[in-house]
């Protein structure tokens, strides 16, 4: 009996099918093996001999014209206390998946209006992640030289950032919820970190969280971006046991150096604690939400995968709680109904932005960004990043502010003069994988 010549026909193009995506991805996995052996090469920091110890000033910056009044509350009166000069010299700790970018524009739009000296790394976003952070990896770095603020992305290391920047130095940084960030720095960055790629299925989260154990190779190549990672970021041992004496002096060791601990999940409260802290500006808070992720590429995790997800990433999870606290204090000693009042007007003034600035007044898939320059870095794999399209109405007292706080953060580290070869050479080998 003669078989459907119909069925063979579907078989072999569905096998034929399967024998294409399946010599696609042996030649993608090969180009990126390959590309990301060559980028590594490339971007090693050289060895460095000892650099001579230049003391730096107390302070770099030039001190700002027009000093700001600090509003304090007496009651439920708001009187004006003494004033104030904006404080310029800042180290903020970009830590990773932790709304950071958005932040960034911020520091860069501020650093402009003052026209203040950033320390920018060469060649690329960040300085060397994940070496230990040095000064010679610094942009055209000279001992002695002034520099007000560095915030790309680093492992902090407190004795070379301490010999960069002036005594003065607000250290300020931002932390997230661990089971949240483990989410996003999951889908983000789980392709680039070798192990994940045995686990099998299609929701490799939940696997992985099933048993992290038997897939984790903390010897593995980027393997940290997928255990404690705020932990690694400040420069501390992620792979540590949680009840390590190490890891209560780790935290110990970072509360004393950042005067400021912000909160994802309290954005706008800690931009009226940065304002507080450092003299700064209700106009100098006004951000849009940059790299949202679109809804349908975030897990939602279930109670049980959350509580696995923080006890994977435990250390982070102590470190979250304890500057958890002592956020809420900050808040109760600023005072609850006048940060509700704060928070209030720096919605209203965003809410005012976002119908001056931005066409259909939210954010929209990377295919449908109609500039070239709006558009943010994707991961590999997928363009789950949403930006935004400028109105082509904007009026002309408006116009440089949309742009620049609607700049995704490459193009703007691009426009403040940083050169960014190697990052650039990496995003077009993304751009052939995503094809």
């Amino acid at each position: 009996m003669r078989g459907d010549p119909r069925r063979c026909w579907t078989m072999t193009g569905k096998q034929g099918r399967q024998w294409r995506s399946m010599c696609k991805g042996l030649v993608l996995g090969t180009l990126l093996t390959s590309c990301m052996i060559l980028l590594y090469c490339l971007s090693t920091p050289q060895i460095h001999f000892s650099l001579p110890e230049v003391p730096v000033p107390y302070s770099c910056a030039h001190r700002p014209s027009q000093l700001q009044t600090k509003a304090t509350t007496n009651s439920s009166h708001q009187v004006h206390g003494p004033a104030c000069a904006p404080k310029v010299d800042i180290m903020f700790m970009k830590t990773h998946k932790t709304a950071s970018s958005t932040f960034l524009n911020i520091l860069f739009r501020f650093g402009e209006k003052h026209r203040l000296k950033f320390a920018f790394p060469d060649s690329r976003n960040d300085f060397f992640y994940p070496s230990l952070f040095e000064r010679s990896h610094v942009k055209d770095y000279r001992p002695g030289m002034c520099f007000n603020v560095i915030c790309n992305h680093l492992r902090f290391n407190a004795a070379e950032v301490a010999k960069l920047l002036p005594t003065d130095t607000s250290y300020i940084t931002i932390l997230r919820d661990p089971a949240e960030l483990f989410e996003s720095s999951f889908h983000y960055f789980g392709r680039l970190v070798p192990f994940t790629w045995r686990i099998p299925g299609d929701d490799k989260l939940t696997e992985f969280l099933r048993d992290p154990l038997h897939y984790f190779d903390p010897e593995g190549f980027n393997s940290f971006y997928l255990k404690n990672l705020l932990f690694f970021d400040f420069g501390q041992d992620n792979t540590l046991e949680p009840d390590d004496p190490r890891v209560e002096e780790g935290i110990k060791f970072i509360t004393d150096r950042f005067q400021l601990v912000m909160l994802v999940e309290h954005f706008e409260e800690s931009l009226i604690l940065l304002k507080e802290t450092l003299c700064w500006e209700m106009d100098d808070l006004l951000f849009f939400k940059l790299n949202a992720r679109k809804g349908s590429t975030v897990s939602k995790l279930t109670p049980e995968l959350r509580v696995r997800a923080l006890e994977w990433n435990a250390i982070d999870w102590k470190l979250y709680q304890h500057f958890n606290l002592t956020f809420w204090k900050k808040v109760d000693a600023y005072g609850r109904r006048r940060m509700a009042e704060e928070v209030a007007e720096l919605r209203r003034r965003n809410a005012e932005m976002t119908s001056i600035c931005i066409e259909g007044g939210r954010a929209v898939e990377a295919g449908s960004i109609q500039e070239t320059d709006m558009q943010p870095w994707q991961p590999i794999g997928e363009k789950s990043i949403m930006g935004y399209n400028l109105k082509k109405n904007v009026d002309k007292a408006h116009q440089k502010l949309c742009r620049k706080m609607l700049m995704p953060e490459l193009q703007y580290l691009t426009e403040l003069g940083v050169n960014l070869w190697i990052t650039r050479l990496w995003g077009h080998v993304r751009d052939i994988i995503n094809w």
